[in-house]
């Protein structure tokens, strides 16, 4: 059973469920360059809020192959938000307060904001360690969210990575989560998957 808090703002409504801190244990399976990857790691994700119409994300994970050391992998950070049309109440770009009063969003505003297959389209910006930046844009569509990459930054000499997509749903209260990339010269396909259990 899930337990969210009543003073949630209506635009992250939508995405409460993921609210609060996972941890399990998930499998990688991944062929590029000639090298199969695979083993069992170990993950952690946090989702939470500030007041603020977005979810702040959060996620470590460590390798842990049978009979080998632990290697931590890739952490990562970025906001999760409903996607919606900034207006003249938004701070930004940069330090740039709004220049008018914040209008209070109601639920009716929030449900304006659903596409026509009943879903809320959504953004989530991902920055990993390694400095790689992802764009993903999505839908949520009750416990499921499918997303995928509309840009992937990264420094030039970081290892080749042009896309991803991934998958979390909430199924018997354990988060369940897919990510499909294109890394190292190989096409988009299945990478990694989790199960998490909330702590």
């Amino acid at each position: 059973m899930l337990d969210l808090p009543t003073d949630l703002p209506p635009e992250i409504v939508p995405l409460s469920w993921l609210l609060g801190v996972w941890e399990g244990t998930g499998v990688i399976d991944y062929t590029a360059e000639g090298h199969h990857h695979t083993g069992e790691f170990t993950h952690r994700v946090s989702f939470s809020h500030d007041g603020g119409p977005f979810l702040n994300y959060a996620a470590t994970a460590v390798f842990a192959p049978e009979g080998g050391p632990s290697v931590p992998l890739v952490a990562e950070t970025g906001f999760w938000r409903l996607a919606r049309p900034a207006t003249a109440s938004d701070a930004g770009p940069g330090l740039l307060p709004p220049t008018s009063d914040a209008a209070m969003r109601t639920p009716e505003d929030v449900e304006a904001l659903r596409v026509p297959d009943e879903g809320f389209a959504i953004e989530a910006s991902i920055a990993h360690s390694d400095g790689i930046l992802e764009l993903y844009l999505g839908q949520v569509n009750g416990p499921r969210i499918d997303i995928a990459t509309d840009a992937v930054v990264r420094p030039a000499d970081a290892k080749a990575y042009t896309a991803a997509s991934r998958m979390y749903g909430l199924v018997d209260g354990h988060l369940l989560w897919a990510w499909d990339i294109a890394a190292l010269g190989s096409e988009l396909r299945s990478h990694a998957s989790a199960r998490l259990a909330k702590v």
